[in-house]
């Protein structure tokens, strides 16, 4: 039987018959990968003598933009059964029981990341002895993608919020001329949908936009081809492209005298193309951003879309390949708070459809027949309609199919290149090195290149998702992150072969995989061993390789990073009984914080957690200092954050006061109390009701300045009243104020950690009590006398 099923195999690869897939996943798919035209040249031109291809057996589809007949005239032969070709091809995955056994396939499998929905489908097809080629993983010798339907997917993606975008402002009480576009499967051609939004541009150009609505400004996201392709489309509008930096002085300009801005009307739309520069800025403010440095180091940046960018945006059309590991284009709190202030933002068109990603609040795919939802900033909630407050959002999946007839054609262009190849070879090594490379699995066993996958997935799958526990049995422990191009070049099987031959074990704590050989991958490790010196070995190899590479001048770098060794796997220090106290930042401040605490006898033992940016400022604040523990955190990271607060009682924030808000905020929502030691300003005054609500105790300015200062003055008046004295008068100097004689300049100031910080606390409005009275000084006052300029502007 084995030697039957052998030379049936033999014979069916390779043999010249390919196979077209009836596409049966979503109601929507009708591209094909091969258009009648191209099998015609296939098949009739010259045979399998001069093309490669015999026969081509479609099935056949009603619903397929180009109908059967017109493949039978393209020399096809229309057939439900496939049973007799070599080569079976289609877009989307097929259904389970349409795999047949020891064929080969191509399509895209996304099973290359061990993505978990997909696995049944690898598991068929190892099952079944099956050859599987993935479209994404044909890759050109400079490392993009040759099978793509990207421009496709940013040309439909657009016009579709440009229809969408019409109905918005309808229910907004404004009339556009957007309101007349259809969506793009409306249109019979690409041709036909670009003459209508032509249409639109040109009476935008004679009539202009309600001047309550302008500017109008689409700020994209990406550079790549589904970038290209949205502003291809926004390209036929009469339009403006402006930088970054000129978003201020362009919304400035909407500064009009009430009876202007009831009748002027603008004639034109403004278009921003966004990069990673325009996303964020160096966490450190003496560095200046380095794309290189961008990506091989996101922890040390910030996110600052929200800030220079989503304030002037009426539309972002997001079209950036994003990864976890980097910070967030826009998060739920950063989208609320913007629309607090006002933001001109209207809607969102995620052309990437990435579900919980770069747009946090994107929390769901939609359909073509219904590619709206409208999120609610003030209530959190999503809704169906496009009326009420918040944004709308298009978030649909498959857009190129919307434009199938010329989706299809550009695909079988490229594949026709070599399809020849894929349905003549007879054995993997017949095949050029770009279709080796994206051949997942070989006669049903998975090539050396994708190994890794079903290490993959016993980590991910059989061990618990969370690092509690995940390594039980190795009694020592520790994080490795690596980043670079991990599985392109085989070094993820090479580190995962280092780890297991040493004895070791290992748990995927996170994995990003790159999509291209251009973009790197990332991984984080928790790597296991029963005693220190076998952790050393893997360690020590680990750094091998990478500095082996790193020396390459052909090699990509790796960057390797090794965290702190843990005893009894992760460190179940936290489990202990006692109250836990999270401190966020690892400044000067905190190690004399955390000594006191973890020595306080009044209570039970207090555990202290140390969380920075930096893992090792974090390591070494809390070296030497029993129950104290290290973190690495980033406060921006909202979910890592929330992780964090949850497991302990108190947090104390010794960070600067502009994340307090921020911090408050998960505190309230997870009925923590916070301590700072900075003022409170505006931000952390409104959520004092929020706070009462929770039941949680916020105590602000316990730092030097008034909180030492008071502490100190009522245990003077404490110790005073106890030997029955009596408080006659009390004047506190504290800060970095001199002697009278010394103030001679006009803040009376010689020293001060933040300038800018001292005058706007300066702005705050005061009580105190003299001769009896008490005084109230209104801030509003101070505020006017100093204008003092935020953070980030100069300061003179």
């Amino acid at each position: 039987m084995g030697s039957e099923t052998t030379e049936r195999n033999d014979t069916l690869l390779g043999n010249g018959v390919i196979g077209i897939l009836a596409e049966t996943v979503n109601m929507w798919e009708r591209r094909a990968p091969l258009t009648p035209s191209h099998c015609a040249r296939l098949v009739l031109g010259g045979g399998k003598r001069e093309s490669g291809v015999n026969r081509i057996i479609v099935q056949p589809s009603t619903k397929r933009i180009h109908h059967d007949a017109q493949y039978e005239d393209a020399g096809c032969e229309i057939s439900e059964d496939l049973s007799e070709c070599g080569l079976i091809v289609g877009i989307k995955q097929p259904k389970l029981e349409m795999i047949l056994p020891d064929r080969a396939y191509a399509f895209f499998s996304h099973t290359h990341k061990a993505q978990k929905e997909n696995m049944p489908l690898l598991d068929k097809i190892m099952e079944e002895r099956v050859s599987l080629f993935d479209y994404e993983l044909i890759v050109d010798d400079d490392g993009k993608r040759m099978l793509a339907f990207g421009k496709f997917a940013g040309r439909a993606g657009l016009i579709d919020f440009l229809h969408g975008l019409g109905q918005r402002y309808l229910s907004l009480g404004y009339s556009t001329p957007f309101l007349s576009l259809g969506q793009s499967h409306m249109y019979p051609s690409l041709a036909a949908a670009k003459a209508a939004v032509i249409a639109i541009g040109e009476e935008i150009a004679t009539y202009g936009l309600p001047s309550g609505i302008c500017p109008i400004v689409f700020a994209f996201t990406g550079s790549g081809n589904v970038s290209q392709g949205a502003q291809e489309i926004f390209k036929l509008l009469p339009h403006t492209f402006v930088d970054a930096d000129k978003l201020p002085e362009l919304s400035a300009g909407k500064s009009l005298p009430p009876h202007h801005q009831s009748t002027r009307r603008a004639f034109q739309l403004y278009g921003c193309v966004v990069t990673s520069k325009d996303m964020v800025a160096p966490k450190d403010p003496s560095r200046c951003f380095d794309k290189a440095d961008y990506y091989a180091h996101p922890e040390h940046y910030r996110p600052v879309f929200h800030e220079r960018i989503a304030p002037y945006a009426s539309a972002i059309v997001n079209c950036m390949y994003w990864e976890r590991r980097f910070p967030r284009l826009l998060s739920i709190d950063q989208l609320q708070q913007l629309m607090k202030n006002g933001c001109p933002l209207v809607g969102i068109s995620d052309i990437t459809c990435d579900i919980g990603g770069s747009i946090e609040f994107v929390n769901r795919s939609t359909s073509i027949e219904r590619p709206f939802f409208r999120y609610d900033t003030s209530t959190n909630l999503y809704h169906d309609d496009m009326e009420g407050d918040g944004v709308i959002c298009l978030a649909v999946d498959i857009l190129p199919t919307e434009f199938s007839r010329e989706a299809s054609q550009h695909f079988g262009d490229i594949l026709s290149r070599f399809v020849t190849s894929l349905a003549s070879a007879k054995g993997l090594l017949e095949l050029p090195s770009h279709l080796r490379r994206a051949c997942i699995a070989y006669a049903g066993k998975l090539t050396p290149l994708y190994e890794y996958i079903p290490r993959m997935r016993k980590t991910m799958i059989e061990l618990p998702p969370t690092p509690a526990n995940s390594l039980p049995d190795k009694k020592y422990t520790t994080l490795v992150s690596l980043c670079g191009h991990l599985f392109d070049k085989f070094l993820i099987n090479e580190a995962l072969d280092i780890i297991e031959t040493a004895g070791g074990s290992f748990h995927l704590v996170k994995c990003d995989v790159g999509q291209s050989i251009d973009d790197m991958s990332y991984s984080e490790l928790e790597v296991g061993a029963d005693d220190t010196t076998t952790l050393d070995k893997i360690i020590d190899s680990l750094t091998s390789i990478a500095n082996a590479h790193r020396g390459d001048p052909n090699a990509a770098e790796i960057s390797l990073k090794i965290g702190r060794v843990s005893e009894c796997g992760i460190d179940d220090s936290m489990d202990k009984v006692g109250p836990k106290v999270l401190i966020l930042g690892a400044g000067r401040v905190c190690r004399p914080a955390a000594e006191f605490l973890t020595s306080y006898q009044n209570i039970d033992q207090v555990h202290v957690v140390v969380a920075s940016l930096y893992q090792k400022d974090a390591e070494e604040t809390v070296d030497g200092i029993k129950n104290a523990t290290a973190a690495q955190l980033d406060v921006s990271d909202t979910e890592s954050l929330s992780n964090l607060v949850s497991q302990v009682d108190v947090v104390v924030s010794l960070l600067p006061a502009s994340f307090h808000a921020a911090i408050a905020r998960v505190c309230i929502e997870l009925k923590k109390h916070l301590v700072t030691a900075s003022y409170v300003d505006d931000s952390m005054s409104k959520l004092e009701q929020a706070a009462q609500g929770a039941g949680v105790t916020i105590l602000c300015e316990m730092g030097l300045d008034p909180g030492i200062d008071h502490m100190l003055s009522m245990k003077m008046i404490d110790e005073a009243h106890a030997q029955n004295g009596k408080i006659k008068a009390f004047t506190s100097f504290c800060g970095g104020l001199p002697s009278p004689a010394a103030a001679n300049n006009p803040l009376a100031y010689k020293f001060s950690w933040s300038p800018a910080g001292a005058i706007r606390a300066g702005r705050n409005p005061a009580v105190y009590k003299f001769l009896g009275e008490t005084i109230n000084v209104d801030g509003k006052l101070v505020s006017y006398l100093f204008n003092c300029p935020e953070k980030g502007s100069t300061f003179q």
